[in-house]
């Protein structure tokens, strides 16, 4: 039995293995991921190799992946990957159950595009090592935690989350397939990842938060907050919140409910705090639903994602000077960490995450991005504590040994 599951494992990676060849040989921009609780990979591959970039409105896309940073675009657009080519793989099929397409099939076996992308990738500029300079500084960040404290307090924001990144060496045995292997198999509960703009961008991550979700005549989203470490037997009992953890999630669920005033939607399901599990952390979660078609709202998708992001829980209150305020005192660029990515109008449902517990890839590197909820009562050392924890989330399938 144990043989026959090592087996299926190995025929599962090699059939990933040849879906990322296949994409990266092509020259196009794709999307590869898997949704939350999901037995399934999907993959999106685009016919042209010019990078597209589409409007907001997502509901008169055609299907595909859309990636936007953490800043407005000048153009108001995000970047789009068009699913000129679409494949779904069940990950619980044998190896001679799965039926390629033709453009997978045609491709060898073989590691090249992966070895070529991981020696030869064109990602590490100038301006990126000025930009990993100042976001790896822990004095800087304990100063960025100090001055968004002052300014709590002297009433001008209610909360800000200044965020870190870190650089660490790709291990001279670094292999994609299996770290996205890992990330599926250690964090069932996220948003698995890997999305390549040739020229631009590659990224790998597996983020626990959902930013918006429609399906049929349903519409989702979640206020996530909160972090503490998992520990014992059964974390999700014995956890025990801070009042400084509980204010910081209670903010931003109160931001989602004032985004629902200000368009006049009052019919919404609203349900917890809980306590969820997302890899080695715990976090305070509710959910809110609403019926698109009873409120009369099909557009509530597009409307709600112009209106919630960045979130609160990435950004902070009130949104407009918590953003300023990053803006001039962050000191790094944070590129498509905390902006949102995901599936639009596949298979008739939109799933788009907050783009958390994730890595760009750069040569021979890769930097981690993480970001600290900062209230009032916040510890700057303690801040720092828990960028470091969500850093080993993603840093830790990199390398056997973070430096």
């Amino acid at each position: 039995m144990i043989d026959s599951l090592v087996t299926s494992q190995v025929a599962t990676k090699d059939a990933i293995r040849m879906l990322l060849n296949a994409a990266f040989s092509s020259g196009r921009p794709f999307a590869l991921w898997r949704k939350p609780k999901s037995n399934v990979l999907e993959l999106v591959l685009d016919a042209e190799e010019k990078i597209r970039k589409v409007g907001m409105e997502i509901e008169e896309l055609p299907a595909g992946f859309i990636i936007h940073p953490f800043e407005d675009q000048e153009d108001k657009k995000a970047y789009f990957i068009k699913a000129s080519e679409y494949f779904s793989l069940d990950l619980s099929l044998e190896p001679q159950e799965i039926d390629f397409p033709d453009w997978v099939k045609n491709q060898p076996p073989s590691k090249g595009p992966l070895e070529q992308f991981l020696t030869n990738n064109n990602q590490s500029t100038e301006e990126r090592k000025v930009n990993v300079s100042v976001g790896s500084s822990k004095a800087h960040f304990l100063e960025l935690v100090e001055q968004s404290i002052s300014w709590i307090k002297a009433g001008k924001l209610e909360k800000v989350v200044p965020a870190r990144t870190k650089t660490i060496p790709l291990s001279s045995n670094f292999d994609l397939v299996q770290s996205i292997w890992e990330l599926m198999n250690s964090y069932p509960n996220s948003f698995v990842n890997f999305f390549h703009l040739p020229e631009v961008a590659t990224w790998l991550g597996a983020s626990p938060e959902t930013l918006i979700e429609t399906k049929g005549d349903e519409f989702y989203t979640m206020s996530l907050a909160g972090t503490q470490k998992a520990q014992g037997d059964n974390p999700l009992k014995s956890a025990a919140w801070t009042q400084k953890e509980i204010e910081e999630q209670a903010l931003v669920s109160r931001y989602i409910v004032d985004c629902f005033k200000k368009i006049r939607l009052r019919e919404y399901d609203e349900h917890g705090p809980k306590t969820v599990l997302a890899g080695d952390l715990l976090h305070l979660r509710s959910d809110f639903r609403v019926n698109m078609k009873s409120t009369n709202f099909p557009q509530l998708g597009s409307v709600m994602l112009g209106l919630l992001h960045p979130t609160s829980a990435v950004c902070g209150m009130p949104r407009k000077e918590a953003h300023e305020f990053l803006k001039e005192h962050e000191g790094f660029e944070r590129c498509f960490f905390a902006g949102f990515i995901g599936p639009v109008n596949i298979k008739e449902s939109t799933a788009i995450y907050v783009n958390l517990r994730t890595a760009s890839f750069g040569d021979g590197e890769i930097t981690l991005y993480a970001g600290a909820g900062v209230t009032e009562d916040s510890d700057p050392e303690k801040e720092w504590e828990e960028t470091e924890m969500k850093c080993r989330i993603i840093g830790k399938f990199f390398q056997s040994e973070e430096s």
